[in-house]
């Protein structure tokens, strides 16, 4: 029989990750059109500890699972929350980031906590976790909310008075609040929010990767590199 050909050992490929650059402080791209972001950083250095080579692609969300399931990307590292759902079509690394959702308000409102926001005018990213649980409290065909592409786009109405609040993910207000001072913003968060995590996504089967990335999460948590990254963008 012939020999099996041996295959090239794993260090010698590329690690193709798909992220969808335009959810600052996680993905975003530069000036200079680089993709940048805490999830970039933590992958980086996952990919490091695992001797692994590693290519990020820009990959439009609508799009970024199918290019998952059909082989065209390794990984997506991409703020993507770990759930039942998901883990039908796919598989993912052990948890790399506790998200929640909170509440900016200006620095004067009243709104302590989430149902305070009945009444008042709610910004959300459409189709984000914010979106689904403000359309919940205030109703499916309430006139008060008001959807963006971007929570950033959501945050600036927030700040010229069109909305009453903004409900987002943590990492996404907390970024926007540090870097906007002038803003006067504050966070309000409420027991309510159930709380996600956002894991790398692998497809289904591809144990060999998955086991590789949760050793080296696993090394990085341990040696203080993901806390300087976190750090880094978290405060």
């Amino acid at each position: 029989a012939p020999a099996p050909v041996a295959s090239a050992p794993a260090a010698a490929k590329v690690m193709v990750v798909g992220t969808d650059a335009a959810y600052a402080p996680f993905e975003s791209q530069n000036e200079k059109g680089e993709i940048v972001g805490f999830d970039i950083d933590v992958a980086k250095a996952v990919a490091a500890k695992a001797g692994i080579e590693v290519k990020f692609v820009n990959t439009p969300w609508e799009g970024i699972f199918n290019a998952l399931g059909q082989g065209d990307r390794d990984m997506i590292a991409s703020a993507v929350t770990i759930t039942e759902e998901r883990k039908q079509s796919m598989d993912f690394s052990d948890p790399y980031f506790d998200a929640q959702q909170l509440i900016a308000v200006k620095e004067g409102s009243k709104v302590a906590k989430f149902a305070d926001l009945k009444k008042l005018k709610v910004g959300v990213q459409t189709g984000t976790t914010g979106d689904e649980a403000v359309t919940k409290l205030l109703g499916k065909t309430s006139t008060n909310i008001k959807r963006f592409e971007s929570t950033p786009l959501a945050l600036k109405e927030l700040e010229s008075g069109g909305v009453d609040a903004v409900v987002a993910d943590n990492g996404v207000v907390i970024h926007h609040v540090a870097n906007n001072p002038g803003s006067k913003f504050k966070t309000v968060s409420d027991k309510e929010f159930a709380p996600e995590q956002y894991g790398f996504a692998f497809k289904k089967g591809n144990v060999e990767l998955q086991s590789k990335v949760n050793k080296a999460l696993a090394e990085i948590k341990a040696d203080g590199t993901y806390d300087k990254i976190y750090a880094q963008y978290f405060g």
